[in-house]
């Protein structure tokens, strides 16, 4: 049975999930869901009371159904064929090269960290997530996430981890709702709420925040 997975997205810089050029990943962060989710599973990342933008609690920033399910090596390999875009590029003007999310190297048996988001602060929590989770199959709000509709909000925390079986009884309901919006699938609605200061990045190798967040990625 396919299952519905969410938690609150404490930092949303277009990394974690990544959601440019008509693809969502999340290959980095939330190695709890990562290791365990299947395809047809969905995932949802809800907003933080604390987002740069403002409340952002009891709204949707994004959700994807889950399609594909690689290794992270997997997805290194894959990479140069299937999707150049998500081997990142720290000095490129694009900002979706910039944020690319493949950021381990096996090309020498590895894994090798490239210059990313994350820095070797993150490696441990990253790699112990295994895998990679793709789809085409998303919406993505960033900082104009959408409200949920009252009989939706239980699917909601605003504590570190992540909901899974405790979301059964509203997987049918969600998806409806979803679907009823009548969007385009694979699209962009508004953009990441968090702004990436690589300089920090290079100083302190990663996002303190998200990693104190995935390092307590346990299922409620």
């Amino acid at each position: 049975m396919a299952r519905l997975f969410t938690y609150t997205i404490p930092v949303d810089d277009g990394a974690a999930p990544n959601p440019f050029r008509g693809m969502c990943s999340l290959a980095i962060c939330k190695p709890g869901i990562r290791r365990v989710a299947k395809p047809e599973d969905w995932v949802a990342g809800l907003g933080s009371t604390n987002a740069p933008s403002g409340d952002l609690s009891g709204r949707l920033v994004y959700a994807m159904r889950v399609e594909e399910v690689l290794s992270l090596k997997e997805y290194d390999h894959q990479a140069p064929s299937r999707w150049p875009h998500r081997i990142p590029n720290a000095q490129s003007a694009d900002l979706s090269e910039r944020l690319g999310d493949c950021i381990y190297d096996y090309a020498s048996g590895g894994p090798d960290q490239r210059q990313s988001v994350h820095g070797p602060a993150n490696a441990a929590t990253d790699l112990w997530g295994e895998n990679v989770l793709i789809s085409r199959d998303f919406y993505y709000f960033g900082n104009r996430a959408i409200r949920l509709p009252d009989y939706l909000l239980p699917i909601c925390h605003q504590t570190q981890g992540h909901r899974s079986d405790s979301n059964s009884p509203y997987f049918d309901q969600f998806i409806s709702w979803l679907r009823s919006l009548k969007l385009a699938r694979g699209q962009l609605y508004g953009w990441p709420d968090f702004m990436v200061d690589w300089a920090a990045i290079a100083s302190c190798g990663g996002c303190t925040t998200r990693k104190l967040d995935d390092e307590n990625d346990t299922a409620c």
